[in-house]
């Protein structure tokens, strides 16, 4: 028996995570039937007398299995993500609480409470022959969903395993009938079983995980229904305890003793599962709507962050307007960019360069602007600033900040190829009217800003177009002036900020 616990223990030697842990809790287990297998040579070699047909040590060897099954609980062969780590952890210790209820309810309470060594026996036996059939229904599942190496290595400690708890339960029938003596017959096989588990653990020292961990908790799925059947099943053994005329009262109060306390460390345990479950749900909803906000290519935020939010940023600025803030900071401004002759880009380049100017220019203009303004991926080679709390009459220092990152350098296009690109900017500010803060909505004044990017384009491109208000043939900023139909039944005064 010391010769798998070492064997196991040493790979886990230089190994991390999951793996290293699989090795652990499988020579923990062997340690467990050590410390057992100590007891009988304690009796055998110093006492000179049989070993007790019930002993308090006989735990230890149901015990054993817990370790072993844990390790493969953790499905070493795979890469695992914390998120299944947590949530497999708590199934575990279900399932493991379940295992322990079911050794105190059926055989301990024949130990402690009412000693009936018979009834000791018959538990024990089919108790441990559930945990061994447990075992090799995981290894067996192990074995199903691996590939390679590890399928051959599940296979081998299936086929050990069944063996060697095989011959344990045949020496332990001859044990309790009474016809096992040390050096019988029964030796030789259980000792091979032991070879060919230490075996089994030489073999599996250079494996390492081979499988992406986490298709979710789904992988995992069985666990978790397997421990609400373990939770269901307690009220029954609760109401056997309860009828089962045929046991002393004493093991019937115990047993519901032992069932309720049970229950309540069991339903503990569902609600920090239910509360870990909320918790991981709620952070994915959030990863989720943080990954539908923002672009995929540049990383900046998108129009549906756009349309999620600009209707906050209106209230307030209206707002803002009503309760007469400082100037300086209630303005809401929309530039819309637009990089010029773009297509060449593509058409010269490919649309791998293409993308990679345009996450570069974002990256630019994302060092241009304030942290309290937001740029959005507005389409194709088309972006928006919505700059708050500011001052319309700064506006063009922005536009102009945004111009100059743009030409200031060139991008790189493929290896030790770079090019010089430009933009054009258009932008309007809300309101539109300072003295009448709801006369136009946002979406018109983002019009605005749209004709203000066509008209730079138009006018040689590289510059910076602000739509303005002014009087009927006169010019409020000192710029020309130009009227421009705004909704079918009205004319509204325009006059053009042009920044080159």
């Amino acid at each position: 028996m010391l010769a798998p616990m070492l064997a196991f223990a040493k790979n886990a030697i230089h190994r991390q995570g999951r793996l290293r842990a699989f090795w652990f809790l499988q020579a923990a287990g062997w340690l467990l039937w050590l410390v057992n297998q100590s007891f009988w040579i304690a009796y055998d070699v110093f006492l000179h007398r049989p070993m007790p047909v019930v002993f308090a040590g006989d735990v230890l060897l149901f015990v054993a299995g817990i370790p072993m099954l844990a390790g493969l609980l953790l499905q070493p062969h795979l890469h695992p993500s914390a998120r299944s780590a947590r949530l497999g952890m708590l199934d575990f210790l279900l399932l493991m609480s379940w295992l322990v209820y079911f050794y105190v309810f059926l055989v301990e309470c024949w130990h402690y409470v009412s000693k009936n060594d018979a009834l000791y026996n018959r538990n024990f036996d089919r108790l441990y022959v559930l945990e061994v059939v447990v075992l090799a229904v995981v290894l067996l599942r192990l074995w199903k969903r691996s590939t390679g190496t590890w399928r051959l290595f599940y296979a081998n400690f299936l086929g050990a395993t069944l063996f060697n708890n095989v011959l344990f339960l045949l020496e332990n029938f001859a044990v309790e009938r009474n016809t096992y003596y040390v050096g019988s017959w029964y030796d030789t096989p259980y000792l091979a079983s032991i070879a060919a588990l230490t075996a089994v653990a030489i073999s599996g020292r250079a494996l390492t995980p081979s499988l992406a961990g986490d298709e979710g908790v789904e992988r995992d799925s069985w666990m978790a229904s397997l421990a609400m059947v373990a939770v269901l099943s307690l009220p029954v053994f609760c109401l056997i305890g309860l009828f089962e005329g045929s046991v002393p009262a004493e093991i019937i109060r115990f047993r519901v003793t032992v069932t309720s306390v049970t229950m309540f460390v069991m339903a503990a345990m569902v609600l920090a599962k239910q509360h870990r479950l909320h918790q991981e749900l709620k952070h994915s909803n959030q990863v989720l709507e943080e990954a539908s906000m923002t672009d995929p290519l540049t990383g900046i935020r998108n129009r549906r962050f756009f349309s999620a939010t600009i209707e906050g940023d209106v209230a307030r600025t209206l707002r803002a307007y009503a309760e007469e803030h400082d100037q300086s900071t209630r303005d809401l401004v929309f530039y819309l960019i637009d990089a010029d002759d773009f297509k060449e880009v593509n058409d010269l380049y490919g649309h791998d360069a293409g993308d990679r100017v345009l996450v570069e220019m974002s990256q630019r203009i994302s060092c241009a602007i304030r942290n309290s303004d937001v740029l959005i991926r507005w389409g194709g080679e088309e972006f928006l600033i919505v700059s708050r709390y500011t001052d319309r009459k700064d506006a063009h220092i922005l536009a102009s900040r945004v111009i100059k990152a743009i030409r200031g350098k060139p991008f790189p296009v493929i290896s030790g190829r770079e090019i010089r690109r430009t933009c054009s900017i258009g932008w309007a500010a809300f309101p539109w009217l300072e003295g009448g803060a709801g006369t136009m909505g946002y979406e018109e004044v983002l019009n605005l800003a749209d004709r203000g990017l066509r008209q730079a384009k138009g006018d040689g491109k590289d510059q910076a177009i602000g739509m303005i208000p002014s009087l009927e043939g006169e010019n409020s900023f000192g710029k020309r002036s130009t009227n421009s139909e705004l909704h079918p039944q009205s004319k509204r005064n325009v006059a053009v900020d042009k920044l080159r």
